[in-house]
């Protein structure tokens, strides 16, 4: 029986992120192969608002002490970076990393006017945006368009999840969620969706905005077969732990070495908004992910991947300076931003540790807009216009 309009126009599927697949998302099938020093860029999402004064540790600093009696890390604890810094103790693969030259920590990374709403100001931190504009389109959406204008070659962009963020979703190009490339595979090749395909290319009566669902739905297809296959051809062979953001970086791993043309991977870890009990729940996501970039890094360097790929971390927003009486901390506004690459030009503590003293009613003041640092990576990393991209001209930052 033929499928009706009707009926193919009700599909919720069609309409999910995983489905909203980028017009030239078609290029990757032609043979072209990334070129050999092809900058890749990872960005892992910290959800929730991490407290960065507990990730990078004033470790001297007495009024750090005083505002967190309870949850402030003791220094013997710590991981200790220089005579005034220390990580959290769950990030041994970062001191790692620190100690071999390929990570880089800024400081007081923020905006003007910041907003403690987690929804209002990951918004700002996808669209970037300033605090009293509201953007419809992600950075790395229009990073995708800009990169679509008029390029043979153009590059897409894949976020492991089931939802696309809006840091993704261009005015006329998005990236592709998905899982991972078997899940993606199965899904996209259920019968329904083939017959539908097939009754579409026989001829079936259609209108414009029909047609076009059709078409996004055999590039879907199309797109799904070509990154399921390359993963299963060019797998890692690195064993990665079993947590969500473990499997998400082998998958990530996996495709970096099978050379689609990927510049921009996108993956989220969390909650980090702990309110109550921080100490613990902090401590449980640090060490999953202390553990999947330890072997994600080392996947990297034994595959001479490792100068090519630049992962950096961000969160909404960091946590107040004191705790509360719940044995966590509220909502708070500045915070720091880990860069890990073979690749880094400068290394290590990059800025000042926040100004204890120097507080905006017991929040820390941001030093560095948060754009300063994507305008960076869309310039010296990926080579694109960041005027373009993000609608004003933003200084530069040395560690690219």
């Amino acid at each position: 029986m033929f499928i009706k309009r009707k009926q193919f126009l009700q599909l919720g599927s069609l309409a999910t992120a995983s489905f909203l697949v980028p017009k030239f998302l078609k290029a990757i099938e032609t043979g072209n192969k990334v070129p050999a020093g092809n900058k890749v860029v990872v960005i892992l999402q910290l959800s929730g608002g991490n407290d960065g004064l507990n990730t990078v540790i004033p470790m001297r600093n007495d009024i750090y002490y005083r505002s967190r009696p309870k949850l402030g890390i003791d220094k013997n604890d710590s991981l200790h970076l220089t005579d005034e810094t220390a990580l959290h103790p769950s990030l041994t693969s970062f001191k790692d990393l620190f100690d071999d030259g390929s990570l880089g920590i800024l400081n007081s990374v923020g905006y003007p006017n910041p907003d403690r709403s987690h929804f209002r100001s990951m918004d700002i931190w996808q669209t970037a945006s300033k605090s009293t504009e509201y953007l419809t389109s992600g950075w790395i959406g229009r990073y995708l368009d800009a990169q679509c204008n008029g390029c043979d070659k153009p590059t897409y962009a894949l976020e492991i999840d089931d939802v696309l963020s809006l840091a993704l979703k261009g005015d006329a190009s998005n990236a592709i969620a998905m899982k991972d490339p078997k899940r993606l595979f199965g899904t996209s090749n259920e019968r329904f969706f083939k017959d539908v395909l097939k009754q579409h290319a026989g001829g079936a009566p259609g209108e414009e905005t029909v047609d076009y669902l059709y078409k996004t739905m055999a590039e879907t297809l199309s797109s799904a077969n070509y990154i399921f296959e390359q993963s299963k051809f060019h797998p890692s062979s690195a064993v990665y732990p079993k947590t969500e953001i473990g499997q998400s970086l082998k998958t990530i791993a996996s495709l970096l070495f099978s050379d689609i043309n990927t510049r921009v991977y996108y993956l989220s870890h969390g909650s980090f908004d702990t309110h109550v009990n921080q100490d613990a729940q902090q401590k449980r996501l640090f060490t999953e992910m202390n553990e999947a970039i330890g072997v994600f890094t080392k996947d990297l360097k034994e595959n001479n991947r490792f100068n090519d790929v630049l992962l950096f971390t961000f969160s909404e927003f960091g946590r107040r300076v004191e705790q509360n009486a719940s044995g966590g901390t509220d909502h708070g506004t500045a915070n720091n931003m880990f860069f890990i690459s073979g690749g880094l030009k400068q290394k290590g503590v990059l800025n000042a540790m926040p100004d204890l003293n120097d507080l905006d009613e017991g929040d820390l003041k941001y030093k560095v807009d948060f754009k300063n640092v994507y305008a960076s990576v869309l310039n010296k990393w990926l080579g694109a216009d960041d005027q373009a991209i993000l609608g004003k001209k933003y200084e530069y930052l040395g560690f690219i």
